[in-house]
């Protein structure tokens, strides 16, 4: 099985919201970008939300994302995995949560992009690992093996997550 590493965060020392993924896919590994499977819904929503859209440079998004307060990282540093699904996941090895979460203290949410990212954090990492006023929150997942949610459920999730985190979004364009 092939052992691979994540990517570094995009973080902002005044981020509100941290988003917090598995393991990036073999899409965004290759590419060295967050959430670059084109059928992601990812980027769609935070384009939709904080004006970090899909057709942008990847470089501007980020900086979107900064200047919205939101940091973007995965539980899992490293791990094994065959293909890209989350279900393959083995030997998985959590990012240094307690250094991200002493100098993000801003912080107001963690908001884990499906199941796999939260039940991870949560067995991988001790409950005293974050920081009393931080609230964890599941949200849907963006990846396009995730159907059974339809998008607009989804998207709404997402921004309502992000509002009660503290970063400023968008009014929703109509569907």
């Amino acid at each position: 099985m092939t052992r691979l590493h994540g990517l570094p965060p995009i973080e902002n020392p005044e981020a509100c919201a941290l988003v917090l993924g598995s393991m990036p896919g073999g899409a965004s590994l290759r590419a060295a970008r967050y959430y670059a499977h084109p059928q992601n819904l990812f980027w769609t929503f935070m384009g939709d939300l904080v004006g970090a859209s899909p057709v942008l440079p990847y470089d501007v998004r980020v900086q979107h994302l900064r200047d919205a307060g939101i940091a973007l990282w995965d539980v899992i540093g490293a791990c094994e995995r065959e293909g890209s699904l989350d279900s393959a996941i083995r030997g998985a090895v959590a990012n240094d949560f307690a250094t991200f979460f002493a100098t993000h203290t801003k912080l107001r949410a963690v908001l884990f992009n499906g199941a796999t990212a939260e039940t991870t954090f949560r067995r991988q990492l001790p409950d005293t690992i974050v920081p009393a006023d931080v609230a964890l929150v599941r949200l849907p997942s963006t990846s396009p093996a995730n159907r059974s949610i339809p998008t607009e459920t989804k998207r709404l999730a997402w921004r309502d997550a992000l509002a009660a985190a503290g970063v400023r979004v968008r009014p929703l364009p109509p569907v």
